[in-house]
């Protein structure tokens, strides 16, 4: 797709849903495939996110790519010239300047890929995640599998009691559940 002066439109895609749903995943996917397209390619995370390396994007499978992680959002733009695409994982944990980070970007002619969490544990819209949505051209939601029931699964059930909305964790922390599960557990409390 060209504009007339022949610079690339850009635009954003959200992928979103809940723990272990394959986000990064699908991420690292379309990151790859503007790779093997010869296009240039930025990928980043918050510096916070240091779970299974502190300068990769890396999903629960393993799987992974080169990322750089940055302080906050606006670091975003001073490191984006001449990109083709940047991809942003954990969105769910920059501030809500992010929001405004990928307009920028999109304005400019750079394709925006952006990974996030949409709910925290407590079932509520997570940080900047529904501004992205409602800003991007392209939301995919994906889903895991619910661990109690195997239904479909848009939720993340934190294990442990901690109560503090950004709590990083894995498999150990957190499991993917169904709505009925979780209104379930919500009710039990």
């Amino acid at each position: 797709m060209f504009l007339e002066n022949n610079k690339h439109k850009g635009w954003i895609e959200v992928i979103c849903g809940s723990m272990f749903s394959g986000k990064t995943e699908e991420l690292i996917r379309r990151m790859k495939r503007a790779q093997f397209a010869n296009l240039k390619v930025e990928i980043f995370k918050p510096s916070i996110d240091v779970r299974y390396s502190e300068e990769e994007v890396v999903s629960h499978d393993a799987n992974a790519i080169q990322s750089t992680p940055v302080e906050s959002a606006q670091n975003i733009l001073l490191l984006t010239a001449d990109v083709d695409v940047v991809g942003i994982d954990e969105a769910q944990f920059f501030d809500e300047g992010i929001v405004d980070v990928c307009r920028k970007l999109a304005d400019s002619g750079i394709r925006v890929i952006v990974a996030g969490l949409d709910m925290d544990y407590m079932g509520q819209p997570f940080g900047p995640m529904p501004a992205l949505m409602a800003t991007a051209e392209y939301v995919t939601k994906v889903h895991a599998i619910c661990v109690r029931c195997g239904d479909l699964a848009n939720h993340s059930h934190r294990l442990t009691a901690d109560d503090k909305q950004v709590l990083l964790g894995a498999q150990d922390t957190y499991q993917p559940i169904c709505r009925h599960c979780f209104n379930e557990l919500r009710n039990k409390k």
